[in-house]
């Protein structure tokens, strides 16, 4: 049985690119995707593989090429630009420079579509407005200048003000580019509660894997010639992502979806450790370049189980216990040449 939830997006056979004159460069061989009410979708690909062509294609500030793109049901060319806006948000991925602008200020600017023609605002917006602050967490802010918010509440700030144009579909260019790991989970993880709550369908492109296999609904997979889209993990399935990511430098784990540094291969280990720290035990050794074999043979590296950890490492003829894996794999480094 296939999943039929309610259609707010579907791309067939669309074109994206860009028109010069009646020339036209066509980023992409024509693809097809399809979202749904209350989804936070991942666009995924390398560089200048046309993530953000894709998106501001979407937005309606570049027309498809060829295809059809429809927003909840009509083609996006018979949408006016008002009446666009009144469906579709997006944010950009580039820094905003306002001076003399307090957070307030900012998240009205997303009732533009709401307002009249002096751009002023009736009880309703700015109810709006207050509304999406407190969603964003960023009720505290209103009256602080934008150009004094950290990059994290800057992201947030601009969260809130497409969350104020009150819009089914908002559009996000990598909106984790510019921040650091704690701000990054932070924002996805907003993001996903928004889907949730709001019934919000939220398509953003990004480079932080991690946080899109973890959180996403669905991924947009672009590689050269086609977009591939599913859950993570059925994309993990079907092993698309080595086709992205493997390097004679880095491979990709399929199997939990993490990257691998090719390290030089120092040869085998077997490893009789147990608890909790024989995951990272296996990480450091991995990390190292020595392959983990379960057995009793040696050499081999030892460890207990309870606090507090030490490591021994055991062959034909020593034993030498350390107090750290930064210790151990030093050691190891310095004193022991590659095991066949």
């Amino acid at each position: 049985m296939k999943f039929e939830g309610k259609e707010i997006l579907s791309l067939n056979a669309l074109e994206i690119g860009y028109r010069s004159g009646r020339a036209s460069g066509r980023l992409l061989p024509p693809i097809s995707a399809r979202t749904f009410e209350g989804e936070l979708i991942s666009v995924i690909g390398k560089n200048g593989i046309g993530k953000s062509t894709l998106l501001k294609t979407i937005a309606g500030l570049l027309p498809p090429l060829g295809g059809s793109l429809n927003i909840a049901g009509r083609d996006i060319r018979e949408y006016s630009r008002h009446e666009l806006a009144l469906t579709t948000g997006y944010v950009s991925t580039e820094a905003i420079r306002i001076t003399n602008t307090t957070v307030f200020d900012l998240v009205s600017m997303g009732r533009y579509p709401h307002t009249n023609w002096f751009g002023g605002m009736d009880a309703e917006s700015k109810r709006a407005v207050l509304k999406a602050l407190g969603q964003t967490g960023m009720s505290d802010f209103s009256g602080r200048p934008v150009t004094e918010l950290s990059d994290g509440e800057r992201q947030r700030a601009m969260i809130a003000m497409v969350l104020a144009q009150e819009t089914r579909l908002i559009i996000m260019d990598e909106p984790t580019a510019f921040l650091d790991i704690r701000n990054k989970y932070e924002v996805i993880h907003l993001l996903r509660e928004l889907s949730r709550r709001e019934n919000k369908t939220i398509i953003y492109s990004t480079h932080d894997f991690d946080t899109a296999i973890t959180q996403s609904d669905k991924i947009w997979l672009i590689l050269k010639n086609e977009l591939i889209e599913g859950a993570p993990e059925d994309i993990m399935l079907r092993k698309s992502f080595g086709t992205l990511f493997d390097t004679k430098a880095i491979t990709f784990n399929e199997e939990d979806g993490t990257f691998e540094v090719r390290n030089e291969s120092k040869g085998t280990l077997a490893l009789a450790v147990k608890g909790k720290n024989e995951y990272w035990t296996k990480k450091a050794l991995a990390r190292a370049g020595y392959t983990i074999i379960s057995s009793d043979s040696i050499p081999r590296i030892e460890s207990e189980s309870s606090m507090p950890y030490r490591w021994k490492y055991v062959d034909s003829n020593e034993s030498i216990e350390f107090d750290s894996l930064y210790d151990l794999i030093s050691w190891l480094r310095h004193n022991i040449g590659p095991i066949c």
